[in-house]
């Protein structure tokens, strides 16, 4: 099993957000995933409509990895711990089903108890051999505590 690199996201600045975002040239499906990682972790803030608009730019940017294919049948998140830092960390696990090595971007939500989305990180998952599983971990951008969960927003294989 091959232990996949984690990337942090979250709450951004919209504008700041977008000017960054613009800039991406996607030559490869690959820079397309590791620019989308490092747009949403570039800028972290607590307001809940740049949250939103974060977790909207991340959508738009797993839609623009080339060859992607939604892969969230294929990945699944484990229940999150919160470290004593106050950083929320789940384990993405992920199932190649395809024939040939691939990799996976992954949007993990974090949400409170009663489901509101507290913060949305993006995690690749680079050459997982075809058949095989590989994990990966997504940790939150800021601290969370009272009850925290994490779910699989979007997955795309490449």
């Amino acid at each position: 099993m091959r232990r996949g690199r984690w990337a942090t996201g979250g709450a951004a600045l919209p504008l700041a957000l977008a000017a960054v975002l613009t800039g991406c040239n996607g030559d490869s499906p690959g820079d397309a995933a590791r620019e989308a990682e490092s747009a949403v972790g570039s800028f972290a803030s607590q307001a809940s409509e740049a949250l939103e608009s974060a977790t909207a730019e991340a959508g738009r940017r797993l839609d623009d990895i080339r060859g992607g294919i939604d892969a969230k049948g294929d990945v699944k998140a484990g229940s999150p711990t919160v470290g004593a830092d106050g950083r929320a960390r789940a384990e993405v696990t992920v199932t190649n089903t395809d024939d040939s090595e691939r990799s996976f971007a992954v949007q993990v939500d974090f949400t409170d108890a009663g489901g509101r989305l507290t913060d949305t990180v993006i995690v690749t998952v680079e050459h997982v051999q075809a058949g095989d599983s590989a994990t990966a971990t997504a940790r939150s951008t800021h601290d969370l505590s009272g009850e925290v969960r994490a779910e699989v927003a979007r997955a795309v294989r490449y």
